[in-house]
């Protein structure tokens, strides 16, 4: 079943940022969140990463309540890539990336040669591994975003939930990244604002506003200019593209 909600509300400073979503996306494909700012995607992404409890609701891992489970197993499960990431503490790009191993032997674990594959690995597939020795204070928000998505590749999740994570990356690392994501062969749910990208790397889209899912499935079904007017307020025309269906704003 993996990761999905079962009707998730979430309500701060006596406003309601979730609205009662149900979403469940493909096991082994990618699920694109769109929405305009303030939509709720990214309370919801927190709520399906654990780290927020909902008011109402449930999020569900494999059928079992996500607050029910350690926190150690939802790390060594689920993996997040928020926006924004920083720290003071002097870090190699490496060692970032090396704290996606934590959950799989604990702080006082012992390092594998297992954990430095895993590590090389993840740093490989996100094109960072000629900056592995750089220190994080180096590296352009570009980078840091790329590390960030290492690090998390470095836990080896079944699910992945990204928040925005072409925000910073020029044109060829989006589409590197966007192209990498139906590789990894779990179940992916990406916050996402360009709507082409959602078109032509998604299996599926969830529609977001003002807190409620409007719709959710096949991009070409679920992102009409009927949808796109009413949700983003813009006139939209669906075409075809050299890779499928394409949006084009007037």
């Amino acid at each position: 079943m993996s990761l999905r909600s079962k009707n998730i509300s979430w309500t701060s400073g006596g406003a309601t940022l979730v609205r009662g979503v149900s979403l469940r996306g493909p096991e082994h494909g990618v699920l694109g969140l769109v929405g305009p700012n303030g939509s709720g995607k990214s309370s919801l992404l927190r709520l399906l990463a654990g780290l927020r409890r909902g008011t109402s609701g449930a999020v569900l891992v494999d059928q079992r309540p996500i607050e029910a489970m350690p926190r150690a197993e939802i790390a060594r499960r689920l993996a997040l890539v928020e926006q924004h990431a920083t720290t003071d503490v002097a870090m190699t790009a490496r060692d970032v990336v090396a704290l996606g191993r934590l959950p799989h032997r604990g702080a006082l674990g012992c390092w594998s040669a297992r954990d430095e594959e895993v590590v090389e690995g993840a740093l490989a597939r996100t094109g960072m591994t000629r900056a592995a020795d750089q220190s994080w204070a180096t590296l352009s928000g570009g980078e840091r975003q790329r590390i960030q998505i290492a690090r998390a590749l470095a836990q080896e999740p079944r699910e992945l939930l990204m928040d925005e994570p072409t925000n910073h990356l020029d044109i060829r690392h989006q589409l590197d990244l966007m192209r990498l994501l139906p590789s990894l062969g779990m179940q992916v749910i990406v916050a996402l604002h360009d709507l082409n990208q959602a078109m032509a790397f998604c299996d599926e889209v969830a529609v977001m506003s003002e807190g409620r899912l409007v719709g959710q499935g096949p991009p070409a079904e679920i992102l009409t200019a009927e949808v796109i007017r009413k949700v983003f307020g813009v006139e939209a025309m669906i075409g075809a593209g050299p890779n499928g269906p394409r949006v084009s704003f007037f």
